[in-house]
């Protein structure tokens, strides 16, 4: 079966003609005087592969994404190799611009087969709910580096649902805790509603990192010291961490496509030993109600983040309004992002809201009433504690050391590390100490 092929570029006459003359595995449907008139060709569904002979340039990850979920796949000719490096890390295959018609035939038939869906050796594509178009990493037709292997570092995403039950000053806390441990750590406000880390750490920021960084990643121009300069760092007693903040404007949305916030993740793995991502509290994606053709997604951002988390923490108000809302939440999060497993976290836990031995009664109440997963931490309600943090724009474990807020958070993140990096002697003296 013949694939159907559009082209971009007057770079080679010959190009259109070399690929005919092989009457069979390719047809040239189309040739296009510029980007957006194969961009519209493609999404009418009218070919399944794109050449593009000039402009490479204006190639992004969130255009290849476009294509990508139209079923397009996307060969560039290109003689530079930074090009083609660049090309690479948004998912576009290359070939050299002198490229024969049949080896360029064969690029064609692999790339569409790649993008169909990954064999054997092939490579999966960075898909899912919040996606769904995402782009493949292709192979590039000259030999060249493979791409990027994710890097060692793990993410943790904090979410909660509506009405402000502390996400972002759990995940500022977290970032600050595993930092004092001696961890590289890497904070991300990835909240496309409220984005509030700059102003809870007390830092002048009308650059918005995150975006920034998103922006670098669309065009293919993220590395990771791209990513250290653009990440600012924040110094604490304890230990320094750095820091991308969030946009500075709700309107601003638009800049955290799902595509170039993985491609920002996958690095940020790669000088972070933990990154922990600050995510919105919405999780609808039905934008494909309102729209034609493929649509922007305010929430992509919360679901790529929760999607790529390799642990959740779902934060809820301990109070009559917060735990149903909670409840709801996750029920959405388990439509929207099944893999998920959240480390489901009370928090503002206080008697004169609940009742007394709140713990106990959130514990009951949970088991009766609430979801499969399991409530497993509590956060005291320290007001004057957060309060101090909040007006200095410090953290907890600085302003409050003490604090048995600062105390439960330390116990939710650090307590597994300190497990987990016990040798045998710590192991046996604790023992011995417990028999005694």
């Amino acid at each position: 079966m013949s694939i159907p092929v559009v082209t971009v570029g007057q770079s080679r006459d010959d190009l259109v003609g070399g690929l005919e003359r092989l009457h069979g595995p390719v047809t040239v449907v189309r040739r296009c005087a510029e980007l957006p008139e194969l961009l519209a060709a493609c999404q009418s569904g009218l070919a399944r592969a794109a050449i593009v002979a000039d402009g490479s340039e204006g190639l992004t990850s969130s255009l290849v994404d476009r294509l990508a979920a139209v079923g397009v796949a996307i060969i560039a000719l290109t003689d530079s190799a930074d090009e083609a490096a660049r090309l690479r890390s948004i998912g576009v295959a290359s070939a050299l611009t002198g490229v024969e018609s049949a080896a360029l035939s064969d690029r064609i038939a692999e790339a569409v087969a790649q993008l169909a869906g990954p064999g054997p050796g092939g490579l999966a594509r960075r898909s899912g709910p919040a996606d769904p178009g995402a782009a493949l990493k292709l192979d590039q037709a000259e030999p060249c580096p493979g791409p990027d292997e994710p890097g060692p570092g793990r993410i943790i995403a904090v979410w909660g649902p509506a009405g402000a039950p502390g996400r972002t000053t759990v995940a500022a806390n977290i970032a600050g805790e595993l930092a004092a441990e001696g961890k590289a750590v890497l904070l991300v406000d990835a909240d496309s509603y409220g984005a509030s880390i700059a102003a809870v750490l007390g830092l002048l920021d009308e650059s918005a990192g995150l975006a920034q960084a998103c922006r670098l990643a669309d065009q293919g121009l993220l590395d990771v010291e791209a990513l250290e300069k653009i990440a600012a760092p924040v110094a604490t007693k304890a230990g320094t961490f750095r820091v991308l903040t969030g946009i500075t404007r709700a309107d601003r949305w638009t800049e955290l496509r799902a595509s170039a916030l993985a491609l920002v993740l996958e690095r940020a793995r790669q000088i972070a030993e933990i990154v922990v991502v600050d995510a919105g509290f919405c999780l609808e994606a039905d934008e494909e109600l309102s729209f034609d053709t493929l649509a922007p997604r305010r929430n992509a951002a919360t679901l790529r983040s929760l999607e790529l988390a390799d642990t959740l923490y779902a934060v809820g108000t301990a109070d009559p309004v917060g735990v149903p809302r909670l409840v709801r939440g996750l029920a959405e999060l388990e439509v929207a992002v099944p893999q998920a497993s959240p480390i489901v976290v009370m928090n503002r836990v206080r008697a004169s809201s609940v009742g007394r031995g709140p713990e106990r009664q959130l514990k009951d109440a949970w088991e009766r009433y609430g979801p499969a997963s399991e409530l497993k931490a509590f956060l005291p309600y320290d007001v004057s504690a957060a309060d101090a943090a909040l007006l200095g724009g410090s953290l907890l474990l600085e302003v409050a050391p003490d604090s048995p807020l600062r105390q439960a958070i330390r116990n939710l993140v650090c307590a597994p590390d300190q497990q987990n990096r016990r040798s045998p002697v710590f192991s046996s003296t604790a023992r011995r100490r417990a028999k005694d």
